[in-house]
Parts: structure tokens; C-alpha cells; sequence
């Protein structure tokens, strides 16, 4: 996995995973990257610090963006989130309800069968289309050892 900091045409920057360097590019050249504060698809890499991890531990969460077939994983309702939700800046939690209303709209609900059924459209079982759904983190973990390409989101609950 790797961690790029991007940046729009408008000069909005963001933080997204990626399988390897040649996943980013590709998905660059499609321009199937977009600016979760403008939906912009021109994206370039920006400098950013590296990263260096740990030797030997375990892996951290993880997340991808959506290739051909989005799939997004998205966390239960918690308390905690709720508290963190009315603590983050207006304009990032306008984009965060903004882009959930994206998914929701564009993409078909699984609930928490989100792992079984994306596994399901990865390997042809079933009609590929865009799902979101529920998973552990074990379950994403899995998804991302098998190759599955997902994107995981701050799923933050809507109104006051």
C-alpha cells in the first residue's frame, strides 16, 4: 500500500491509498481519482514527507480507491464518530455529507454484507455495479490481501 498526496486543478489537496505506484497511475490516466471537495478529476501528485513504517509489525487500516467497479466500506453508526463528526471543521464535513450523498445516490446499499458481496463481483459471481456496505476490519484486511479494490470512508451521521 501506498499514500499520495494529491492535489486538484483548483489546488485542493487530499491524502489517498493506493495497492501500488502503477494502481495510481493508472487510475490517474482514466482520471478515475476525484477532488472530494471539488469532484475535480485533473489530479497530480503534491510533495509530501515520507512515511516510514514499522519493520515486522502488523499492517495498519488500509484503503484503496474504487477502480472500475466502486465499492465503498463504510463504518457502523458509533457514538464516538458522532462526537468526532460535530468536531471537525464546517467545510470538511459539508464535502464528507457531500460525498455521502454521492454514494448513496450512485451506489447500491449491501449492508453488512459488503465483503461477501464484493468478493461476489470480483470474481464474476455477480453483475459488476457500485455497492457500499459495512465491514470489520479483519474483513477489509482480507478484501485487500485478496486484491479487492475498495475505497473505505469516514461515514459521519447527518443533521446537527
Amino acid at each position: 500500500m501506498i499514500l499520495y498526496r494529491l492535489r486538484c486543478a483548483k489546488g485542493h489537496e487530499f491524502d489517498s491509498w493506493f495497492k501500488d505506484g502503477k494502481t495510481y497511475e493508472r487510475q490517474e490516466k482514466r482520471s478515475l481519482i476525484g477532488c472530494p471537495a471539488c469532484g475535480s478529476a485533473k489530479i497530480t501528485r503534491a510533495p509530501m514527507a515520507p512515511r516510514i513504517g514499522k519493520g515486522g509489525q502488523g499492517r495498519g487500516e488500509s484503503v484503496e480507491a474504487p477502480v472500475e467497479t466502486p465499492a465503498v466500506t463504510a463504518p457502523a453508526p458509533d457514538p464516538q464518530m458522532a462526537a468526532l463528526a460535530r468536531a471537525i471543521p464546517k467545510e470538511m464535513r459539508e464535502t464528507l455529507l457531500k460525498l455521502r450523498e454521492q454514494v448513496e445516490t450512485n451506489l447500491e446499499p449491501v449492508g453488512e454484507k459488503f465483503a461477501e458481496e464484493a468478493r461476489k463481483i470480483h470474481y464474476g459471481e455477480s453483475d459488476k455495479r457500485g455497492i457500499y456496505g459495512q465491514t470489520t476490519d479483519e474483513e477489509a484486511e482480507a478484501l485487500a490481501d485478496e486484491g479487492i479494490e475498495f475505497g473505505r470512508l469516514p461515514w459521519i451521521p447527518r443533521g446537527n
